[in-house]
């Protein structure tokens, strides 16, 4: 036995030459573990195995005080390390075993488990991609933002300690200013809850209003994973189909639900502005179900062609809404800023889950941003950016009108980052083929399916829908994706009537701009 582990000694000073005390413990930790050493055998003295090595006694000592912290060795005063005996029973072997039973997830996790994936947003390698969400790296304000930044950190705090959960104060009074100026929204500084992105106060806001045997109302088609997480908690979703104008509220008669999440300034994914006589009853429904309207405003600085339109919350008297604002489509989705506005009754109560999430969301970008909303630098920018995602807007327009003329309707081009287009001539069932043929060709393009609610899909036109981001885009890549994108539809078309028998499409409803 002990010529077995002198020749396992002589190995194992080989490999371990050179390092250091973390590199010597890993090392003796896989051979214990491999069962390169048995249980009970003896391993190097810690002055031989430093002589061996080349390394000081301390850093073997080191080593071997860890292992024998972790129950891998027992060490006795004058005499060498043994492999623990408390080893016996356990599987010589380095790798991780599998799980051998089923997963157990909680009610939550199994919903999370059922849901469809979510779309790729990692960075790909495709010529130009008209993904909704992403910013061109080139509007963002890098030295305005350096130097506020720099400020912050340097304003050394008096102690390191947890922040106020609701967020900076120095924000909540900047926003608070801001969104009197921006969108005639008046609140006390209390009622704002300052989020890591608009998503986390969409999770706030299904953790305390939800229950499992509730309900709550979505527009149709609408934001995917806003309805996600609201169906997390395992409410149901009601659907409610929109139109130009955004949501038919005359369809609310009779749903009774929990809550409302609603874009009624720029409906998302198709653009209609929700009109006052709309906004009256979906508030009416509120009060009289007891309900609460979730306003998410998550693009309202971009406006082209219409005037700013006055939240929902400006004509609310009886605390039933709730403002969801973001700066990720005016400065970067990479910051994770978002703010609620929540009326006073519930304020106390998001500022304790808010607390149990997460404390507070990081302090220095919050510094950072009030200082820039203060200089009036933000409102700057956001007027820079609205002024180049309009051209870029006029771009793809343009780009789509040459290449398609009457065979495309266009939805949402108003406001936002994005339009939604129609192929009157391509039928639905071509629409994954489509969108794969783009990708071949070198452009990201995203179909609006996924968006609509399975139970009202039924009712939709057949016909192909993509929506467009232009956002993260050159002109020059704007107009290039468009005759990529022409060349897939193009080939699209051409092998869908190979297929089948030609298909006679009327000129349809006109073009919205």
């Amino acid at each position: 036995m002990n010529e077995m582990v002198q020749s396992s000694d002589a190995g194992s000073a080989g490999r371990l030459h050179g390092m250091g005390a973390r590199q010597i413990y890993e090392a003796l930790r896989e051979q214990i573990l491999g069962g390169v050493y048995e249980t009970g055998s003896q391993l190097p003295s810690s002055r031989g195995l430093a002589n061996e090595l080349g390394v000081s006694r301390t850093t073997v000592t080191v080593a071997y005080e860890q292992l024998a912290a972790e129950g891998f060795i027992e060490v006795r005063q004058g005499a060498r390390p043994r492999v623990a005996s408390s080893l016996i029973g356990h599987e010589a072997s380095s790798t991780v075993s599998k799980r051998a039973g089923p997963i157990h997830l909680s009610a939550y996790g199994e919903r999370l488990r059922a849901s469809s994936p979510w779309p790729d947003y990692l960075p790909n390698r495709l010529k130009v991609d008209f993904r909704y969400g992403d910013l061109a790296p080139s509007d963002f304000p890098a030295l305005m933002w350096k130097r506020a930044m720099n400020t912050a950190m340097s304003q050394r705090p008096e102690r390191l300690a947890y922040d106020d959960p609701r967020g900076s104060p120095r924000l909540r009074q900047a926003l608070q200013g801001y969104l009197w100026r921006a969108r005639t929204l008046s609140c006390d500084l209390e009622q704002i809850i300052i989020a890591s992105g608009s998503q986390q106060g969409l999770d706030l806001c299904a953790r305390l209003l939800l229950d499992p045997s509730d309900s709550f109302v979505v527009e149709d088609p609408c934001y995917r994973m806003a309805c996600q997480v609201f169906a997390s908690t395992g409410a149901r979703p009601v659907s409610i189909a929109v139109d130009g104008d955004g949501m038919k509220t005359e369809l609310l008669e009779g749903i009774t639900a929990r809550l409302a999440y609603v874009t009624p300034s720029h409906q998302f994914p198709l653009g209609g502005v929700l009109p006052v006589s709309r906004r009256y009853q979906l508030l009416e429904w509120a009060r009289r179900n007891e309900a609460y309207v979730i306003e998410d405003d998550y693009d309202g600085e971009y406006r082209y062609d219409i005037r700013p339109v006055p939240p929902l919350h400006k004509l609310e008297d009886r605390s039933s809404v709730i403002y969801l604002g973001t700066i990720s489509k005016t400065l970067s989705p990479m910051l994770r800023i978002g703010y609620l506005v929540v009326p006073p009754e519930l304020q106390d109560v998001f500022a304790t889950a808010k607390q149990l999430l997460d404390r507070h969301s990081p302090v220095a970008e919050q510094e950072a941003l009030a200082s820039l909303i203060e200089s009036g630098g933000y409102e700057s920018h956001v007027r820079r950016v609205r002024r180049l995602n309009g051209e870029r807007r006029e771009t793809l327009l343009a780009a789509l009108r040459r290449a398609f003329a009457d065979r495309i309707v266009i939805e949402g081009a108003d406001a936002g980052l994005h339009v939604v287009v129609w192929f009157k001539d391509l039928r639905r069932s071509l629409e994954d083929v489509l969108v794969e043929e783009a990708r071949r060709g070198g452009v990201g393009v995203h179909s609006i399916s996924p968006l609509y609610g399975r139970e009202t899909d039924e009712g939709r036109a057949d016909r192909i829908g993509l929506v467009m981001g232009y956002s993260a885009l050159t002109t020059g890549q704007i107009e290039n994706g468009v005759r990529f994108l022409t060349d897939a539809v193009e080939r699209v078309r051409r092998n869908s009537q190979d297929t089948s028998a030609p298909r006679n499409v009327s000129a349809g409803t006109a073009e919205r701009a």
